[in-house]
């Protein structure tokens, strides 16, 4: 398999009003995770911070220039592990104690990693080799309500089980927009890992489908607009009946 240096491993692209995605063009698209990193004026927020495999720290060390809240949307292994890496690491109440105690079965990395999940390695054999999702236990938890008050811009906690049962989307009514984790994006998604629900994640998806969202940036693939949400969500209710 190829093998490409560190540097080469994240790819970021600047969107729009301070927002970033931050990803690993070497993990293959069913498995890679999109990190959304979200600037303030007084602190950043990062959703999510991906496999793990290379650190986010060393590669793009402006992510600790400034205070930032390293937000869990829920505890699957492409995006928990490299949540060690940052000071205040923030989850739901739910799956507090897999972030804590991670491990292979309940973080679904047993299953799933593997060189199918790879177009490429970093050259740190032991990375994949030795791989493991470290602990990183919360500084602090989040819930239905709460809010994260970036100074210039606030995001709204929802609490949006289904997938897993800890699962968080964020929500930013100022410009309506939705950062929806793995509940719902534009792909497969997965409902039949050991604890997801599909009686709440119907629950969910009606309740994201009456908010005036204008753009969805999910948990993995492309970004899409709160039309192309209602319809996934219609066709998800439709399919599930």
């Amino acid at each position: 398999m190829k093998i490409v240096t560190r540097d080469q491993w994240f790819e970021i692209r600047h969107l729009y009003d301070g927002i970033s995605l931050i990803h690993e063009p070497y993990v293959r698209p069913f498995y890679r995770c999109n990190i959304w990193h979200i600037q303030g004026r007084e602190r950043d927020v990062l959703v999510d911070s991906g496999s793990g495999l290379v650190s986010l720290r060393e590669q793009l060390p402006w992510l600790s220039e400034r205070p930032l809240l390293a937000v869990a949307s829920h505890t699957h292994f492409d995006h928990i592990a490299g949540h060690h890496e940052f000071a205040e690491r923030l989850v739901h109440p739910a799956e507090a104690d897999i972030l804590a105690a991670p491990d292979g079965e309940r973080t679904l990395a047993t299953a799933f990693v593997g060189d199918d999940m790879f177009e490429a390695h970093p050259d740190c054999p032991l990375c994949y080799a030795e791989y493991r999702v470290k602990a990183a236990p919360a500084t602090r938890t989040i819930d239905e309500g709460d809010v994260l008050d970036l100074g210039d811009r606030v995001l709204e906690v929802l609490h949006t089980p289904g997938h897993s049962p800890g699962g968080i989307s964020l929500w930013e009514a100022a410009t309506q927009t939705l950062f929806s984790g793995d509940i719902v994006y534009d792909g497969p998604l997965i409902e039949d890992a050991y604890h997801a629900n599909l009686d709440d994640y119907a629950k969910s998806m009606q309740r994201l489908r009456e908010l005036p969202v204008r753009t969805v940036h999910g948990g993995h693939f492309a970004s899409f607009s709160g039309e192309r949400l209602r319809s996934l969500i219609d066709d998800w209710l439709k399919a599930h009946a």
